[in-house]
């Protein structure tokens, strides 16, 4: 590795999207720039993988759909980045007396969902009561969703360019517990449900939870591109990486070395440096600014040894499955077939009461009785990620993102509750099919199940995720409540030159590309 030079404009410390977004802007300016990347593979949560041996599917093994990555990003650095809106948004099941009741929403089409809803519940409140809360939303997103690629305002700017006819929206979902509005516009447990969802991806939270973390969660998953709709990366995320990763080489500025463990991060007032060992040799190399895409707790801890905020970090609450399938099983629905509920996100035991009763099951140490869950099928949208042998065979993909699973349940003994917890969520989909998940499930090479779990627990061991969380941390609102953050990026630390640029950043989390946007703007804006 004699490639590695002494000295950089900048050091990006972790190869996910972020880190890969702020180094193509860094080069794109003429900045040289060194990633260093501990694992073998790039991209970090979102890369894709072979994760079956002998099958030739690419799987988005961590994180699987894109809603907040910025338009402005892709123009910016010219990627050629394909996304596709998925026909269905959501199929809802509920049994209820070994009845079936279900709520399918289209994408794009109201009046379908206005004939869904009215069958569900025999009346259009909720449906107005929906589309009420959606307006909202809107709202919200029209000032939010633009600011989150310039620097920080204040709480209440940020509230006055919402206007009056936005104060409603504002006191709603920003300054009252979300349940609140929930409950006054909606009255089906199930729908309720549904909505309740977004505000709790990854994180332990309860619709009246004082701490408004939910409200924070739901925000940044109802605003991307100003709509919230949830998109499919055609090709994987892999995909998006494999672009950022040939804009970045193609300036010729920007060096990646993988299997690289970073030691040591000393902070100058000029110029800092970035201790690292790589194939048994210990390099040492110094640049103007290094750019964190690790968590803030491994950039406290290579700064200055210290474990950070570890005692106040949310733990991550998130559980992921990944499967193939050699067909989509049949459902128990008489109203809609397996390519209808399997291709947006289908609902799995995520009634509202369900959920509170399953989120204090989990606090009190208890895998959840019906954990809450929810399914996407990629391949339905692009199935490009399939060999054409898998394709004409008619295998799919499908992605189970569990919640209420919090690290603290899997510390002690992750295999054993990893594999109670896998099993009843094949029994919460079981519930809604005529034929057992586990029929269906493709063979790998060595004839075992394509399937595979992830805890809290494996998502810190695989790719470094403190305590399991998704978001890095405690996520962030838009705005700033601190004087001094006005006119900030968001990404700043105690050390002027030493940033963050990853999901522990303000305004982070999510596959966003957003915090190395704004840790390349910082930097340019400095070098000036």
């Amino acid at each position: 590795m004699n490639s590695i030079k002494s000295s950089y404009d900048a050091v990006i410390v972790g190869s996910g999207h972020n880190g890969l977004v702020a180094a193509c802007y860094l080069a794109k300016a003429g900045l040289s720039v060194l990633i260093v990347e501990r694992n073998t593979e790039i991209g970090g949560a979102t890369q894709s993988k072979r994760a079956f041996v002998g099958v030739d599917a690419r799987l988005s093994v961590y994180s699987y759909l894109v809603s907040l990555f910025p338009e402005k990003i892709v123009k910016d650095l010219g990627l050629n980045l394909q996304l596709r809106s998925r026909k269905t948004a959501s199929w809802t099941p509920v049994l209820e007396n070994g009845k079936l009741r279900e709520l399918l929403i289209r994408n794009g089409d109201p009046d379908a969902n206005r004939e869904a809803f009215l069958r569900h519940t025999g009346n259009e409140d909720d449906y107005r009561g929906y589309l009420e809360l959606q307006e909202m939303q809107k709202d919200l997103a029209s000032i939010v969703w633009p600011s989150l690629t310039t620097p920080l305002v204040s709480r209440s700017t940020m509230r006055r360019q919402l206007g009056r006819e936005g104060e409603r929206a504002w006191q709603a979902l920003i300054e009252e517990p979300l349940g609140n509005v929930i409950e006054r516009l909606i009255s089906d447990d199930l729908i309720r449900g549904m909505v309740f969802t977004d505000a709790r991806i990854g994180i332990p939270t309860f619709p009246h939870d004082p701490s408004l973390i939910q409200n924070r969660s739901f925000l940044y998953h109802v605003i991307g591109r100003g709509t919230g709709d949830w998109r499919v990366p055609v090709g994987g995320m892999g995909a998006l990486i494999n672009e950022l990763v040939q804009v970045a080489l193609a300036t010729g500025r920007v060096e990646i070395v993988t299997e690289a463990k970073v030691a040591h991060v000393s902070p100058g007032k000029k110029r800092s440096s970035v201790e690292f060992e790589l194939d048994g040799k210990v390099y040492e190399v110094d640049a103007s600014f290094v750019l964190c895409n690790a968590s803030a707790q491994v950039l406290a801890k290579l700064t200055d040894g210290q474990n950070g905020s570890d005692a106040n970090l949310i733990e991550g609450a998130g559980f992921k499955v990944n499967m193939l399938l050699k067909r989509l099983p049949k459902l128990r629905s008489k109203r809609w077939a397996p390519a209808d509920a399997f291709a947006g996100t289908f609902h799995i035991d995520e009634g509202y009461e369900q959920m509170l009763t399953s989120y204090h099951e989990s606090m009190a140490g208890k895998v959840p009785t019906k954990p809450p869950g929810e399914i996407y099928c990629h391949t339905l949208t692009d199935n490009s990620i399939l060999s054409e042998d898998l394709n004409r065979l008619g295998y799919h993909t499908l992605t189970l993102f569990g919640l209420d699973m919090p690290y603290r349940l899997f510390k002690e003994d992750n295999d054993r509750v990893q594999a109670e917890v896998l099993a009843k969520y094949l029994v919460g989909i079981n519930q809604f099919l005529e034929e057992p998940i586990e029929s269906c499930l493709a063979k790998d090479a060595n004839g075992d199940p394509c399937i595979e779990a992830m805890s809290p627990v494996d998502l810190e061991n695989k790719i470094h995720l403190p305590k399991g969380n998704i978001f890095h941390g405690d996520l962030t609102w838009p705005f700033t409540d601190l004087d001094d953050d006005v006119g900030q990026w968001g990404v700043e630390t105690e050390h002027a030159n030493i940033l963050l640029c990853g999901s522990s950043a303000k305004r982070g989390g999510a596959v966003s590309g957003i915090p190395g946007h704004n840790a390349a703007r910082k930097v340019l804006e400095m070098t000036r």
